[in-house]
Parts: structure tokens; sequence; C-alpha cells
């Protein structure tokens, strides 16, 4: 069964790629370890340990995990590419990017986050651990609600403390 993902050396013939024409839609999760053309619609993820294309027609609502990918089409989602992502002139893109390398062509359109990863941290975000770079640190703790000017005065516009309560 190992013998199926090994691609050294292997060229890429016609019935290795798996298409979704234009016109079709599929909603669901594809996962490969040959090419994906898609050229129609999809909503979901979509994992090729290859190649993915995607044509000028293709509207994508989910994730595309690849080994690299050319973009054409458009997709509410986000990218994880082990290698190269092409953002090709008539792509529209909503979405994050973790990828190794990006070309991006003139008049593409991208709106979201860019995060240049290694190989270990692909492999890290592609089986669900998350790598101590995504980690959002916790916010420090205040010492107390009164806003203080200086370093001791508190300020005419702090909150009283308790029930205290001051004259006008």
């Amino acid at each position: 069964m190992a013998s199926n993902y090994d691609r050294s050396g292997d060229t890429v013939g016609v019935n290795d790629v798996s298409r979704i024409s234009a016109g079709s839609s599929i909603k669901g999760e594809i996962t490969s370890p040959n090419d994906i053309r898609i050229d129609g619609n999809f909503e979901g993820k979509i994992i090729s340990q290859a190649k993915v294309v995607v044509g000028e027609k293709a509207v994508i609502k989910g994730d595309i995990v690849c080994s690299s990918c050319d973009f054409w089409g458009k997709i509410d989602g986000n990218f994880f590419v082990k290698d190269t992502l092409s953002l090709k002139d008539t792509c529209v893109v909503t979405g994050d990017l973790h990828i190794r390398r990006l070309q991006v062509d003139l008049d593409a359109t991208f709106n979201g986050n860019c995060k240049m990863i290694g190989e270990s941290e692909f492999n890290q975000l592609t089986t669900g651990e998350r790598p101590a770079m995504y980690d959002i640190p916790e916010p420090a703790e205040e010492e107390d609600e009164t806003f203080k000017v200086g370093n001791s005065t508190p300020s005419p516009f702090s909150i009283p403390a308790g029930n205290e309560i001051p004259e006008a």
C-alpha cells in the first residue's frame, strides 16, 4: 500500500489526475496521493500529496492541503502548501496562506494573512498538532482597576473601589 505513495521518478498520466470538471458541484473531502484538477465548484477540504491545479471558473469554499498549487479560481478558505503556491492573474483568495514559497502574478487578488513555513511546520499543521509559533501568549494580569497618574496618585477619572462614592 505504501508503494502507491512513492512518486519518485513517476510521470503523471491522464488517469493519475483526479478531476472535478466545470459545471460539477461537490461537497465533502477529497484525499489523493496524485494530482488534482478542479474546474467546478467544491465545498470542503482538498488533500493531495502532489499538485493541485484550480482553473479560472472554479469556486472553492474550504481548505487546500497539498505539495504545490497553481491557482486561477476563487477560494474562501486557507492554503497549506508544502512547497510553492502560485497565485495566477485571475485568482481571488480570501483566507490565510501557510506556505514555503509564494509566486503572485500581477492582478491576482489576495485578502488574508501569509505565514511562511518550513517542512516540519507543514507536517505539524497537517497532522493536527499546533506548532508553538501559533500559540497566543496569555495577557498579563492587571494590578488593579484604577488608573494611576505618575507613580502612585490615582487619576480623577478612576473608578472608585468598593462602595466609596466621591463627593461632588
